[in-house]
């Protein structure tokens, strides 16, 4: 199994998700459940049309960290 990051948004009216190693791919909806199924499906499609064209499938190299800093 292969695990890309993805980078949740909050928006004015709902979230946003995109996965940093696979540009071009970005979804958004009301909640972050509907948004998080969204990019999981989007990702299964965007890869799949990669491999369709016979285009190189991007490895998962982008990281995401929680840093905590004083406020």
């Amino acid at each position: 199994m292969t695990e890309y990051a993805v980078v949740f948004e909050k928006t004015s009216n709902g979230w946003s998700a995109y996965a940093p190693d696979l540009p071009g791919l970005g979804v958004a909806a009301p909640t972050i459940e509907e948004t998080e199924k969204l990019i999981r499906e989007g990702i299964e499609f965007h890869i799949a049309g990669l491999r369709e064209d016979g285009l190189p499938v991007p490895a998962p190299a982008a990281q995401v960290k929680q840093i905590a800093i004083p406020a």
